[in-house]
């Protein structure tokens, strides 16, 4: 894959490649080419990792003027995690760039939410040591734009399975089942399709890469249509 496709997918454009690659460069590509294992993209994660967790803190410290510490280290925590790193990788694509070996490769490397959180990471490191903190400032504010805002608005929770069965439970429904409906791609690579039934009404569908995903995504549906809640007070 072309380097400077996704320069146009994160919208910075990099002086020095040599740093793009090798923030896109799994150790397990070094191992097996038997190069210097300082060509790998570790270093440039610890780096960008570190920025990352700085700008959601300012970021969050500046929108929320009234929160406490305690809340405001829950809020980073949603932002920061592995799972929104992921997400937000495969939302640019970052899968697409990184340089694999071969036996990573078909292991499924490309769509593990560890590996694409890692390049994430070391990608905004290289951005930071490429154009500096107002740079990577500006790329973690784009990307995590959406995210951001739902943490300032109160709309980001980390559960939203519990969150819906303590509605639930608060007004004596407990009859919550997830089933899947269907299942889509190969063993590596696949996507579940999962109805949410309280009771025997159908509430909400997600679906994701693993079945927790898509039973996380299903209720946070159901949350958000509220239509189930409305009959309950009816």
């Amino acid at each position: 894959m072309n380097s400077s496709d996704f320069e146009k997918m994160i919208g910075y454009k990099f002086k020095d490649t040599s740093l793009l690659e090798k923030a896109l460069t799994h150790s397990s590509y070094i191992k097996e080419k038997k190069e210097r294992c300082d060509r790998n993209n570790e270093r440039l994660e610890f780096l960008g990792d570190a920025f990352f967790d700085a700008i959601i803190s300012e970021e969050l410290y500046r929108r929320l003027d009234r929160i406490e510490e305690g809340k405001l280290t829950k809020l980073r925590a949603l932002i920061v995690c592995e799972k929104s790193l992921a997400y937000h990788g495969r939302q640019i694509q970052i899968g697409k760039y990184i340089h694999l070996g071969k036996g990573e490769e078909c292991m499924g490397g490309r769509n593990r939410d560890a590996l694409l959180a890692d390049t994430l990471e070391a990608v905004l490191g290289a951005i930071f040591m490429d154009g500096g903190y107002e740079a990577v400032r500006g790329i973690v504010l784009k990307i995590f734009e959406e995210r951001i805002d739902d943490a300032a608005n109160g709309r980001l929770n980390s559960d939203y399975k519990t969150e819906l069965q303590e509605r639930l439970q608060a007004r004596g429904e407990t009859r919550i089942s997830y089933l899947v409906e269907k299942e889509e791609g190969p063993d590596h690579d696949k996507t579940f399709y999962v109805n949410l039934y309280i009771g025997d009404v159908m509430a909400g569908k997600g679906k994701g890469k693993c079945k927790k995903e898509a039973e996380q995504n299903a209720a946070k549906e159901a949350l958000e249509r509220g239509s189930y809640f409305c009959t309950l007070s009816e």
